[in-house]
């Protein structure tokens, strides 16, 4: 084998492969599970825990960054396009790339960027106005710009891009703008686009059966989240978003494909290999963008190439991702629009629990019963966690909206309780308005082994480790360890803003470091 070969190879090992010293992918490795083979920090000492460092966006905008750490520098991003390279022993910034925006941008849910994608030396990140955007790792300097499409139909790119061999993945998002979704890969040297696969199809293209009329040309299907890769199958998975409108289910009959779908890509050539809808028809905004987390795993008495996925509608699910055959699936939290799965994983839906001219009331709430927060998988407990928000609905309402460019088109809304306190839900008791959770499944079986309810919701990422830890946070401010095993705390601190974002976990000076985004700053710890 030549050095050249030798090198690519270590390469995919170490995107394969739990991260250690570095954490080289959004999601930890091309699996994304959200788990780190480091265990300097341990259940005995994590208690010793301080405070490293603290860097402080300039900006006031959602910070939900997840940083890259490659080669000795961390690489974050901040609100809306600003991408930082920091010391990560100091936080002392290297340098910053600032992308200007237009005056107008059309974004769904604040100015948020969650990250960038490292590759040979440089760095790959999405814009509010559409672009693509690579620059050299060590200045910082702008290499190449690409348009991904017009922003200005509404479109816009807001998660951290994928690279795969030579290609840069990256999906748009914009759904409630009355978009219609596509993945694209690039050339990683040069920009160039090398496929397209379009979320909503046109007439005569597979698919396009699904749409009734003229409703595909504002289907929706945003890319929120980072894909996952699977080298030895040369996949790609990506989940997709609602249809739109929204919540006027009635101007687009049919199951509206690709959206609330999985897909499996070629990831050298775009080509569907296979889908899996979880919600045909979508009448609640029940994305399905989590994160498709892979996992090898023993299915019924053989080895099976797994994917494990906490869907928005409340179920979870366990799929063959070579075939995209449905193994199981089990409510994780309260839902009340599906009798339950058949046998090949369709919602057997309940009539009259769509929206409604008058309301109506529906579990779970729009936030689902998780959301896009980073759930993950332990290959040493065998558990999958997730951030779970129980027994919360919400109230759905439908109305007749004409699409109009460059406007929110949803076709209705939604009326949703504001949840009490855990201690007020105690007290209360007879309340239905919610509370969240750290919750821990068997995905064998589907089944609850631990739960970690909070006093308010949560939209923070996990993070586990090789000494059986588990990192999370909340709206509160607290940031938390748990014994990944048992759900016990062990501890806690207080940050002073809410944490929207993902833990990670690497290595510096022999010391290991946990780094998590609240409020607007990114704060660090480590042991004395």
């Amino acid at each position: 084998m030549n050095a050249l070969a030798l090198l690519v190879g270590v390469a995919l090992q170490a995107q394969v492969t739990p991260p250690g010293v570095h954490w080289p992918v959004h999601h930890g490795s091309w699996f994304s599970q959200h788990y780190s083979a480091l265990d300097q920090i341990t259940p005995a000492n994590v208690s010793k825990l301080s405070l490293q460092w603290v860097f402080q966006s300039q900006s006031l905008e959602k910070f939900e960054t997840t940083p890259l750490v490659m080669d000795g520098v961390m690489y974050i991003t901040e609100p809306p396009n600003n991408v930082i390279a920091l010391d990560p022993a100091t936080g002392r910034p290297f340098w910053i790339y600032e992308h200007r925006l237009p005056e107008v941008t059309y974004t769904c849910c604040g100015k948020v960027n969650r990250g960038v994608a490292y590759h040979n030396g440089m760095i790959y990140y999405g814009t509010h106005d559409a672009k693509l955007l690579a620059l050299d790792a060590r200045t910082g300097r702008l290499r190449w710009e690409t348009t991904i499409v017009d922003y200005k139909q509404g479109y816009s790119l807001t998660h951290a891009p994928l690279v795969v061999k030579d290609k840069v993945i990256v999906g748009t998002a914009g759904g409630e703008y009355g978009i219609r979704g596509f993945l694209a890969a690039l050339d990683a040297k040069t920009g160039h686009e090398v496929w397209r696969f379009k979320i909503i199809p046109e007439p005569g293209e597979p698919g396009s059966e699904t749409w009734s009329g003229d409703s595909w040309k504002h289907g929706g299907g945003s890319i929120w989240l980072t894909g996952s890769y699977d080298p030895e199958l040369n996949l790609t998975y990506w989940g997709t978003g609602n249809p739109g409108p929204d919540w006027n289910p009635d101007v687009r009959p049919g199951d509206n494909l690709y959206t609330d779908c999985v897909l499996a890509l070629d990831a050298g050539t775009g080509k569907l290999k296979w889908h899996f809808q979880f919600t045909p028809h979508d009448e609640w905004d029940w994305d399905a963008v989590q994160t498709p987390v892979l996992a090898d795993l023993e299915w019924r008495g053989r080895p099976r190439k797994l994917m494990l996925w906490g869907n928005r509608n409340g179920f979870f699910y366990v799929l063959d991702r070579a075939t995209g055959e449905f193994l199981s699936g089990r409510p994780f939290v309260k839902q009340t629009w599906a009798k339950g799965l058949d046998d090949n994983g369709r919602p057997m839906k309940i009539p009259g629990r769509g929206p409604s001219k008058q309301g109506t009331q529906t579990w779970p709430g729009v936030q689902g019963g998780t959301n896009w927060y980073a759930p993950s998988f332990s290959p040493r407990t065998r558990l999958f966690y997730l951030t779970a928000w129980d027994d919360y609905h919400g109230t759905y309402f439908s109305w007749d909206q004409e699409y109009e460019q460059g406007k929110w088109y949803a076709g209705g809304g939604v009326k949703a309780p504001v949840p009490p306190t855990r201690r007020e839900r105690i007290v209360t008791r007879g309340t239905e308005d919610g509370y969240a959770a750290v919750r821990a499944l068997d995905p064998l079986t589907g089944k609850m082994v631990w739960d970690y309810p909070m006093q308010d919701m949560s939209e923070s990422g996990l993070l586990t480790t090789a000494s059986d830890l588990l990192f999370s946070g909340n709206r509160e401010g607290h940031f938390f360890a748990l014994d990944a095993r048992t759900g016990k705390r062990l501890w806690t601190r207080y940050l002073g803003g809410q944490v929207i974002a993902s833990p990670m976990t690497y290595m510096g000076n022999g010391k290991q470091y946990i780094a998590i985004a609240a409020g607007h700053s990114l704060l660090t710890f480590a042991l004395d």
